[in-house]
């Protein structure tokens, strides 16, 4: 009796052992691989639990998240000569877990490699211009390269994103020039451009001020209120440009000979008439 009960113990043991090592829980994030005698069997273990088979298969677990992945800065050469460093973010997921462990040693070495020749290809194939203010295209094109042998690793490709880019000091100082002195062009368009609606509208004022006299005169007059409001002990008063003129007009007719009269005729006065003494009648 002793004996059957040992030996219920022991098949109930063994049994308690074989159950522990075939079951399995799979997470929901993941998806289970089974190698039964090393080989891979086709229908990946779905989420909950599953039963292997003791000493005979073998399980690997792959996450099925979307993993985000830094590249480091690769240094490069863009196509104009100059010399940057760039690094990068790679977000994947694995859409096929029986390629990405029966394919690939490692899938995330793997993709981490090709994110770094990839980007330094983009480098090369670049302008600075590109690489600073056209990001969206360059990281499509990124995209292309890395899905392209991804995608036979049952990998997908969700999004890659450059991050920085780092100049040298001296292409730095030299950007800063550039954008300086286009500032400055910009900045001498702009008051030439205003200079020159002032003057439109200044000659649009004096035409209407020369039909009108008396506008002119109204014009001086606010002139020496706004500057007596201003509290100062000079009074500027401006002189009429015309009366100068009349005046300079006037000169330039005295100092003008008439025709057929010498210079000095015209500046030296008529001699008085002379006077004659009367006769004696004797």
């Amino acid at each position: 009796m002793d004996v059957l009960l040992y030996s219920l113990g022991a098949v109930a043991l063994a049994g308690g052992v074989l159950l522990g090592a075939s079951a399995r829980v799979v997470q929901q994030i993941e998806r289970g691989v089974v190698f039964r005698l090393g080989r891979a069997q086709t229908q990946p273990r779905t989420p909950g639990f599953t039963m292997l088979i003791p000493f005979v298969d073998r399980m690997k677990r792959v996450n099925m998240q979307v993993v985000t992945m830094p590249v480091p800065a690769q240094d490069g050469i863009t196509r104009d000569n100059v010399t940057v460093r760039v690094d990068a973010v790679v977000y994947y997921r694995v859409i096929d877990p029986l390629n990405a462990v029966v394919q690939v040693q490692d899938y995330g070495f793997a993709i981490a490699q090709v994110a770094q020749t990839s980007l330094r290809s983009i480098i090369g194939k670049s302008d600075l211009d590109e690489l600073l203010s056209n990001r969206e295209h360059l990281n499509q094109g990124l995209e292309v390269m890395l899905d392209s042998p991804a995608a036979s690793w049952g990998i997908e490709i969700d999004r890659v994103e450059i991050k920085d880019v780092a100049l040298p000091d001296s292409m730095k100082r030299s950007m800063s020039r550039q954008a300086e002195a286009e500032r400055e062009r910009r900045s001498r368009i702009i008051t030439a451009d205003g200079e020159f609606q002032a003057s439109q509208r200044l000659s649009e004022a004096a035409t209407v001020m020369a039909a009108t006299p008396a506008a002119l005169q109204l014009r001086l007059l606010q002139t020496m209120v706004e500057v007596a409001a201003e509290k100062n002990s000079t009074l500027v008063l401006p002189f009429p440009v015309e009366l100068l003129r009349y005046f300079e007009a006037v000169a330039t007719d005295l100092s003008t000979p008439p025709a057929g009269q010498s210079a000095q005729d015209a500046v030296e006065p008529p001699s008085p008439p002379a006077v004659r003494e009367p006769q004696d009648a004797s």
